[in-house]
């Protein structure tokens, strides 16, 4: 059994994030002591990992929350499924990097227009391009 602190060490997060996923329903302490300490098994721990792993490859925590529900009850869905999920997540954070790309490309051009100058802002490219873009 871990308390709460104990778990959150042994994986580098904070107590308040513990807090926050048992608040948010996506892991449950297994128990708490008479005095109301949380105390978490081995299964918690291995939820836990369930989460920061499903978090580090970029699910949000009601992805995660529809994850963990499919996890626990694996007969009631297929592959195809969880399968679709992930194409679907892969498919938006494409689309976010698509978008990154041409707001960097858009600055690049910015930048390279401008002078850089020292002197005043009167006439900045800068400046002038983003007051001409509607």
């Amino acid at each position: 059994m871990y308390r709460i602190g104990e778990l959150a060490k042994q994986y580098q997060i904070n107590t308040d994030t513990l807090r926050y996923y048992e608040k948010n329903g996506l892991l449950v302490p297994s128990s708490r002591s008479d005095s109301g300490y949380r105390s978490y098994n081995e299964e918690d721990a291995k939820q836990l990992r369930f989460i920061l792993r499903a978090k580090s490859v970029g699910f949000s925590l009601t992805e995660i929350q529809e994850l963990i529900n499919i996890d626990h009850n694996r007969s009631q869905w297929a592959c195809q499924d969880v399968k679709g999920m992930v194409e679907l997540k892969a498919d938006v954070i494409q689309s976010k990097i698509d978008e990154l790309i041409q707001f960097r490309d858009s600055l690049q051009g910015l930048a390279k227009a401008c002078c850089g100058g020292s002197e005043s802002a009167e006439h900045c490219s800068i400046l002038d391009a983003l007051e001409a873009n509607v």
